[in-house]
């Protein structure tokens, strides 16, 4: 049987991927993370009405609909999506926002068009800088603040896929029907779903969610002045064996995946020693851009005891995972190996 996601809060629907489902290289569109800022329709947009419409700084204006998207030159990525807050709840400090635990990511292969081939037809002027992008979903709350959210062009012409398609079937309703954004190697929070509006533009987009939500920020500090959150760090998450779980002795395969947004895995090690000692593991499965590598190391283990095990990764831009995370207000980016350890009994 199939393990339920784990429901942070129902209005809006924000749940959890249940950790025996990221086990798999494609994660099932039925418990890929949920993350929603605004109330889910409950029937999806017919696509004989819905258009794409995009504005702004373009000497074109366009509204596409659904068909004379299809039309276009398909592309298929597959691309591993993370929830910006992804892991806030193992930071040792209390950090804002759901709780989430490694669960609030996901790899899947995504179908739809290019960006940069629609920006391309509405022709660009020369002021244009940011791209916006506005859902449907309606905001909750008396405010009635919409999920708007901008990236830089350079972004939006180089790697952001306008999806359609979502593992080989057509994008589900709660997964942003009929089309939604991805910003590949982004967060979640750069991925507007249920996408109806695009707009060029000279500056970012000004915004709650833009200004005050998705930065990085510490306590005392105007939110508006720091990062805005943008590319997933690098991180391992360990995926097997469940922390707390008794194991017999003998050969124990510690499993689970890495990422690094933009970049992509070049090595993963892993401790049983809680960090004394380190052993290469072996990268398994496929290697595409934007995508997670999994990993396994077969763990020889005679001796009983307590054993704590980590995970470390290295990008192929050199980078490695910190043993620490960096602490902010709204817990954004945990990356840290000690935050991702997990405990063992062996009997």
């Amino acid at each position: 049987m199939k393990k339920k996601m784990r429901v942070m809060t129902e209005k809006p629907l924000n749940a959890e991927t249940p950790i025996e489902a990221l086990r798999t290289w494609t994660t099932d569109n039925e418990v890929f993370f949920k993350r929603n800022q605004g109330q889910i329709m409950q029937r999806p947009i017919k696509l004989t009405t819905w258009k794409l419409s995009i504005d702004g700084l373009v000497k074109h204006k366009l509204n596409l609909s659904f068909e004379e998207i299809r039309r276009m030159p398909k592309v298929e990525v597959t691309n591993t999506l993370e929830c910006s807050g992804n892991s806030r709840s193992l930071l040792e400090k209390k950090a804002s926002g759901n709780p989430w635990t490694i669960g609030g990511v996901g790899n899947a292969v995504w179908g739809g068009v290019w960006l940069k081939d629609l920006l391309t037809k509405a022709e660009l002027k020369k002021d244009a800088r940011h791209v916006s992008f506005e859902g449907f979903d309606k905001p909750l709350g008396k405010a009635g603040i919409k999920f708007i959210r901008s990236i830089q062009l350079e972004k939006a012409l180089d790697s952001t896929l306008l999806a359609y398609e979502m593992n080989g079937q057509p994008l589900p309703l709660k997964h942003g029907f009929p089309l939604r954004a991805l910003a590949l190697g982004w967060t979640g929070a750069n991925c507007v779903k249920w996408l109806h509006k695009i707009t060029v533009l000279d500056q970012p987009y000004e915004g709650f969610f833009m200004d005050r939500v998705y930065r990085v920020f510490q306590k005392g500090e105007d939110p508006k002045t720091g990062g805005v959150v943008k590319e997933i760090n690098i991180k391992s998450i360990i995926v097997e064996p469940a922390n707390a779980e008794t194991l017999p002795a003998g050969i124990v395969p510690i499993r689970g995946a890495a990422y690094a947004g933009e970049a992509g895995i070049q090595a993963v090690d892993v401790s049983v020693d809680d960090g004394k000692t380190w052993q290469p593991a072996s990268l398994i499965g496929p290697q595409e851009n934007y995508a997670w590598r999994h990993w396994e190391y077969l763990w020889e283990v005679r001796q009983t005891g307590e054993f704590t095990i980590m995970a470390r990764a290295t990008d192929t831009r050199g980078r490695q995972q910190p043993e620490t995370a960096n602490w902010n207000v709204l817990g954004y980016g945990n990356n840290g190996i000690r935050e991702h350890a997990i405990i063992v009994q062996i009997k």
